[in-house]
């Protein structure tokens, strides 16, 4: 039998894996909440539970790596605080200096942590003025304490034999550069001041290399994980004339780094329609992407289709077809049968699982997800 690391790798490079990796998505916070009314123990996962339930024999690695403790956010972070309580509302600063507002059912930490779904409101970011980005540079130096644990390289040495998945995660351009502008000030940057927003992002280009050079001078991860949400429900949030010019030179110098040091899955997420987004991402040299929104018109056959074997993926199952569940989830892995079938594709949920979505429902697509993909 493959270990978990070698089902993975050989899955996701359209290889002969002995299965293909069992990964059906978790809930957050509400999600749970709803699940152990209905039938979930108050002290299991959902996934091992459910391997336990259904009997799904898949041996955890024997020699998992440990947490490389590598930290690409911004040193020091902003400090995370309640500026304002009214209504209902509590205006926050959170810890990447955004001023907010959020319901008062969360708090600042849901901020940090995807723990739920949470709405908010903007209302200043960091970076308006090249004044705030010259103080917000400053908080990127590559020897800041903590930037790499002091056991460092005694973890990459543990890493070096395993037989589970290392990765490496961090954001990419157009993800970074709305975290310090702001959706709407970086949309209007790139209209109004593109030569600055072209100095950011070259800067998150050189910062990341930076820091994967360190990496990969001790060990080669199995992945980088890029994320990069930058599509709406129909479209690319920017245009692929801007994403050639702001993001296509990030990502080429990345997955060019990555593959030299043999980094086999180079993976790439955002949520939406994606469609327009893949050709780039392929140019760029990154060959695996998710969560392969349906709702937002990605179609995985119609991928396969267009890009062959040139991308894999990971996700692509309707989270709406989970939640009607019965012949309705049925019709959608048959559906993606095709797909998984040709290999380069772990099926799974297309982003987080909603509330909406029953313990029983969750159940029985695990045991339809468990029987296509050989563990049933």
């Amino acid at each position: 039998m493959m270990t978990p690391r070698e089902r993975w790798i050989e899955t996701l490079t359209f290889g002969t894996p002995d299965r293909i990796p069992f990964v059906p998505g978790g809930g957050r916070e509400s999600t749970l909440a709803r699940w152990r009314r209905e039938g979930l123990p108050a002290d299991a996962g959902p996934v091992g539970y459910v391997k336990k339930t259904l009997g799904i024999d898949e041996a955890p690695p024997k020699n998992p790596p440990p947490s490389l403790g590598v930290d690409f956010r911004l040193i020091p972070q902003f400090e995370e605080k309640v500026l304002e309580h009214k209504g209902g509302h509590l205006v926050v600063q959170d810890w990447k200096g955004n001023i907010c507002e959020i319901s008062d059912q969360f708090d600042v930490s849901y901020l940090r942590h995807a723990k739920d779904f949470v709405t908010r409101r903007w209302i200043r970011c960091p970076v308006e003025t090249r004044e705030d980005w010259e103080r917000m540079k400053t908080r990127y130096a590559l020897d800041a304490p903590g930037r790499f644990p002091d056991d460092f390289d005694a973890r990459c040495r543990r890493a070096a034999d395993r037989d589970g998945i290392l990765g490496v995660a961090f954001s990419g351009p157009f993800w970074q550069l709305r975290e310090w502008c702001g959706f709407e000030g970086l949309c209007m940057m790139m209209v109004e001041q593109p030569d600055l927003v072209d100095e950011m992002a070259a800067f998150w280009r050189d910062f990341v290399d930076a820091m994967l050079e360190r990496i990969f001078d001790r060990v080669a991860p199995d992945h980088i994980f890029i994320s990069e949400d930058m599509a709406y429900k129909e479209k690319s949030m920017i245009s692929p004339a801007m994403a050639r010019r702001f993001c296509l030179p990030s990502w080429r110098r990345w997955a060019d780094r990555s593959r030299t040091a043999g980094v086999p899955i180079l993976d790439i997420d955002s949520d939406g329609f994606i469609g327009e987004l893949i050709p780039l991402w392929i140019e760029a040299g990154l060959n695996c992407c998710d969560p392969i929104e349906v709702a937002a018109g990605c179609d995985l056959n119609d991928f396969r289709r267009r890009f062959g074997r040139s991308m894999a993926y990971q996700g692509g199952i309707d989270k709406r077809a989970m939640a009607k569940g019965g012949p309705v989830i049925r019709r959608e892995i048959d559906r993606l049968r095709p797909v998984i079938r040709d290999g380069g594709y772990i099926p799974g949920c297309d982003h987080g699982v909603p509330s909406d979505v029953s313990w029983e429902a969750y159940l029985d697509y695990c045991r339809l997800l468990a029987e296509e993909t050989g563990w049933l």
